[in-house]
């Protein structure tokens, strides 16, 4: 039963039976002549008889009706109000669509009563711990620390909370500090109950003043076997340009970690290190860590960097074809008929491809590559807009495609190598070895084919893949040693085919490798 409204009549203790008098009981039928309906519903409905003590209400518009007296129970009037206040109504909707209701008359829609939650007015103000919200808040969104000063920011957080304190720039550093000592601390425990060793690498970056900044990573197992990469250290380097710049940086990662009997390997960036600063580097990680082989498992290049590195010379080495491509494929997207005959002439050849044509970004060599893919399954298409558009006169030679189907196949490889990186779960180490191992070998084919197109492209880039190869083969070579599904076989396999008749050599080095390591962790 609807509540009544508290502006109605109580009719509920002696029914009433409507009169013809539109509606209106007579007055002998009335408990009290003076007592007259004054809720506003009744502009709008009327109260018909449907059988011997029951009444209902029927809207003036629609026709249609509700509840209101049924015996000696009265519906009240509430949901009438809400039939003509609330739009349900449907001729009463589309009157007040053709004419916005006016705010004030009779049938503007009840004004909605805002309750504060149970119990919210009793809520203590907790200062310490806003002060620590608003550090967080400064820190994982790199805000500045003079936030707390600004007034907008004051007059927002009085509004909320007006007997909150607002803290100055020196409060809310020192919380800064708390919270950033308390989140290390964490780390370190962690750290330190981790079953296995860490693995470092070393990036550097330059400020607008051309201050050097490194920045040390961590990579890790944890006790539940999930992955950890966490920052640990953020150092300064006035001159990273000198060749024991980064020895102050590691030194003091190992000794706040408390690593020096944790670290297993260490990483940098080739682009800005040389063999001095990576000797130097051995040199001291095999007087403060000599558990890391002496040193021989520092490494002096990124895995991604490297790939990045190969794709974007092997564009470089053909930048001429590439950029008759680009133009190509600018040409039809840069204009919407371009764009629209092209996609006609498609479809006249009907030509297989699923792919669409798009603008790379030339800083991501990727976008390079999925370009030049598109534009050589559809290179029919651009001959043919050859001959069809007078206009268009960048169309790339017979001997330009075939030397982008060359340039599509190498970097493949390098592509699919990258995607292994970026996917949604990170790789184990094993599935590098692999990868490598399938590039390396495409290369030495590549550099001995008898193409001098192929050879030439291809051979300064087998020069740095070897590179890399020699530099980190133990470490890849161990990973997948340390699978049982592979162990030592892979390496007899896949060696010979790398290193020629020297195989049993590398293969020799990879056993003395791992005896060593098993030395170190059995050492107390």
């Amino acid at each position: 039963m609807e509540e009544e409204d508290p502006m109605s009549p109580i009719m509920a203790i002696i029914p009433v039976t409507p009169t013809d008098n539109n509606g209106l009981p007579t007055s002998e039928e009335q408990p009290n002549k003076h007592r007259r309906k004054k809720s506003i519903v009744w502009e709008h409905f009327t109260i018909e008889t449907v059988g011997a003590g029951c009444m209902r209400a029927c809207c003036k518009q629609c026709k249609k009706s509700f509840a209101y007296i049924t015996g000696s129970k009265l519906a009240g009037t509430s949901h009438l109000k809400r039939h003509i206040a609330l739009g349900i109504c449907p001729v009463s909707r589309q009157k007040n669509e053709s004419s916005p209701y006016t705010p004030g008359s009779k049938i503007s829609p009840p004004k909605k009563r805002f309750r504060a939650s149970p119990g919210f007015s009793g809520i203590p103000l907790d200062q310490g711990r806003c002060n620590h919200e608003i550090a967080k808040m400064i820190i994982q969104h790199d805000y500045p620390l003079y936030v707390v000063e600004h007034p907008a920011f004051i007059d927002f957080v009085r509004t909320l909370q007006p007997h909150y304190n607002m803290v100055n720039f020196n409060t809310i550093q020192g919380e800064c500090v708390d919270v950033y000592l308390s989140e290390k601390q964490s780390l370190l425990n962690l750290i330190s109950g981790i079953p296995g060793r860490v693995n470092l690498t070393l990036d550097l970056g330059t400020s607008n003043l051309d201050i050097g900044y490194a920045f040390l990573t961590g990579h890790f197992i944890d006790g539940d076997w999930n992955l950890q990469q966490r920052i640990l250290n953020v150092v300064t380097l006035p001159f990273y340009d000198s060749d024991y710049a980064f020895n102050e940086a590691v030194v003091s990662c190992l000794s706040d970690w408390q690593l020096e009997s944790k670290l297993f390997t260490l990483t940098l960036d080739q682009s800005f290190s040389n063999e001095t600063v990576i000797g130097n580097l051995r040199g001291l990680l095999s007087v403060k860590n000599p558990f890391v082989l002496h040193g021989q498992l520092l490494k002096g290049n990124c895995y991604a960097r490297v790939l990045s590195r190969l794709a974007q010379d092997a564009l470089s080495a053909t930048g001429d074809i590439v950029r008759r491509i680009r133009e190509s494929v600018k040409y039809v997207k840069t204009s919407e008929a371009h764009d629209e005959k092209f996609t006609e002439l498609r479809q006249q050849l009907q030509v297989p491809s699923t792919k669409d044509l798009i603008i790379d970004d030339q800083t991501k060599w990727d976008t390079t590559y999925q370009m030049l893919v598109a534009a050589c399954e559809l290179k029919e298409v651009f001959a043919c807009l050859d001959t069809s558009d007078p206009v268009y006169k960048i169309n790339p030679s017979i001997d330009d495609w075939q030397k982008a189907d060359i340039l599509c196949t190498y970097l493949k490889l390098l592509y699919d190598a990258a995607n292994i990186l970026t996917g949604p779960t990170y790789p184990p180490a094993h599935v590098f070895y692999h990868e490598v191992y399938k590039i390396q070998l495409e290369l030495t084919h590549a550099v001995m084919n008898h193409d001098p197109f192929v050879s030439n492209l291809t051979k300064p880039l087998k020069e740095k893949f070897d590179q890399y190869w020699k530099d980190c083969f133990l470490v890849l070579a161990i990973a997948v040693v340390m699978d049982p599904r592979f162990k030592m076989k892979l390496l007899e396999f896949s060696f010979p085919k790398v290193f020629g008749e020297d195989a049993g050599m590398w293969i020799k080095s990879v056993d003395d490798g791992i005896h060593e390591l098993l030395e170190g962790y059995l050492t107390p």
